[in-house]
């Protein structure tokens, strides 16, 4: 797998090949020549008396100090190193390579006036499976992700600390030496070029909307198979109530995708007249109305990403005709809110499928089923506490649903008064990511057994599918026994499913 870079930037896909699927990076030579292009207007700037932030002067609230030509290469070190300053337990691999390939993506739009020597090694780190050392503190989502984006430009430089391709940690110089990479001596306007960026956030936003894609879709049908385990209806899932009545898109395509799953099942169609249930419960009849404005902001955020993906971010930046000018792209707050906006929604759609959940546990509500769904309820608690586990998870993520992006806190001696939490946005947004994935697989062991329960009649053909791939790792109802693996299992299983 390859992925090669111009000027033009790479696709959201192409992230998340190279951050989780190993893709190897080549450089455009279209991309390299305009590096070189603006390399030579900063190396004329550097030449000249007139102060240039970030090639002739001090960074951040220092930015008035004049740096003399003798002290510049220094200049960019002490940056890198100073502003290396994460603490906390280390970033998932695949979030660091995701922020290392979006800053390659940004260097090789030839607007942040870097040589293409330093592209060009970055590339060569990122192709040699060495993974900088980030740490989860240190951005405040303005003037970029600087310290997580700082530990990777400190292994440019030879230094800090990283992970090889085996994912054990080792020396720099040792890991550089096998890949046959040399280090880089920075110059001028390098350093802060390398850390300016939104790509932490931005990195962690495509890896999310990689993986909300695929929760949706078994979202919709582990929601299908609770109305079958339940006895409800697909009559409300029909497109002339979604599509005509109430044209929200993602509601029209998760109703499609219930109705769809509930086609040919004998379950469904056993009571289907003379049951006597009027309307069925808000978490069944409703289950499209919340996962397709899940959906809808997933579709929001993507659009927010499309455009961040094309964007040149870095302080200063160089202009077509040469110009360094100062901006303020580096403010994450586009990113931040979707990030948030994301935690919100999965929040909600982890919450109606915890109480689709608890309807079957319910021998009041499950129509028929064992309390618990267990095999010999009193003797056997079944999936009891298999839920309060998932209510511990909705509860985390209600709480995890708090913004980000609403706090500020100023920093750099009140130069950077108002900052965007984006990348902290991110981080709690991947908890609640993880978190919903179990909750699903909580309803899916749930709603599998229910099914099963409604014997001699079938599934669906798609609710069918999905319950033989669960039995080949967890076992259906029968004496209680160690619980706790069988729900990872059916976690790994969406997590790894295709369908």
């Amino acid at each position: 797998m390859k992925t090669v870079i111009s000027t033009s930037g790479m696709s959201m896909q192409d992230v998340v090949d190279i951050a989780r699927h190993g893709s190897k990076i080549e450089i455009s030579q279209e991309a390299l020549d305009a590096m070189a292009k603006t390399r030579a207007d900063v190396e004329a700037k550097a030449a000249s008396d007139t102060p240039v932030y970030g090639i002739s002067t001090g960074f951040g609230a220092l930015a008035q100090r004049h740096i003399p030509i003798e002290d510049r290469v220094q200049l960019q070190k002490s940056l890198i190193r100073s502003h290396a300053a994460g603490m906390g337990d280390p970033v998932e691999t695949e979030v660091v390579r995701a922020l290392m390939a979006l800053r390659l993506k940004t260097m090789c739009s030839g607007r942040t006036g870097v040589r293409p020597l330093v592209a060009q090694t970055y590339a060569a780190i990122l192709n040699a499976g060495i993974t900088p050392r980030v740490l989860e503190y240190g951005s405040l989502g303005c003037s970029g992700d600087l310290a997580p984006l700082s530990h990777c430009a400190l292994v440019l430089m030879g230094e800090g600390r990283a992970f090889g391709p085996d994912g054990v940690e080792a020396p720099v110089p040792e890991l550089f030496k096998a890949a046959g990479i040399a280090p880089v001596e920075l110059r001028e306007k390098e350093g802060l070029a390398l850390i300016n960026g939104t790509d932490g956030m931005l990195g962690m936003l495509i890896l999310a909307l990689s993986d909300i894609d695929r929760l949706l879709d078994q979202a919709d049908l582990i929601a299908a198979m609770s109305v079958e385990g339940q006895m409800g209806t697909d009559q409300v899932f029909r497109s002339e109530l979604h599509e005509d009545l109430r044209p929200h898109p993602g509601q029209a395509k998760s109703a499609a995708n219930m109705f769809a799953a509930l086609q040919g099942s004998e379950i469904v169609s056993s009571h289907r007249h003379g049951d006597g249930v009027v309307q069925d419960a808000y978490s069944l009849r409703c289950a499209p109305q919340v996962a397709g404005a899940v959906r809808d902001t997933a579709d929001h955020a993507r659009l927010v990403a499309s455009r961040e993906i094309r964007a040149i971010i870095d302080n200063p930046v160089v202009l077509e005709d040469g110009e360094v000018t100062s901006n303020g792209n580096f403010h994450g707050a586009p990113v931040a809110y979707v990030l948030d906006f994301l935690a919100i929604a999965l929040a909600d759609l982890g919450s109606i499928s915890e109480r689709r959940t608890d309807r079957f546990l319910d021998v009041s509500r499950n129509r028929g089923l064992p309390p618990f769904l267990a095999s010999d309820p009193g003797v056997d608690s079944g999936l009891m506490i298999a839920q309060y586990t998932q209510a511990a998870m909705v509860s985390e993520n209600k709480r995890l649903a708090n913004p980000a992006s609403v706090d500020s806190i100023p920093s750099s001696a009140m130069q950077e008064d108002h900052v965007s939490m984006g990348w902290h946005a991110g981080r709690k947004l991947r908890k609640v990511v993880d978190n919903t994935r179990r909750i699903l697989a909580i309803e899916l062991t749930a709603a599998a057994r229910g099914v099963e329960l409604r014997a001699p009649y079938k599934p669906a053909p798609k609710t069918g599918k999905l319950i033989d791939e669960l039995r080949k790792s967890v076992q259906g109802i029968g004496p209680d026994r160690d619980l706790g693996p069988e729900l990872e299992a059916a976690n790994l299983l969406l997590k790894n499913w295709q369908g």
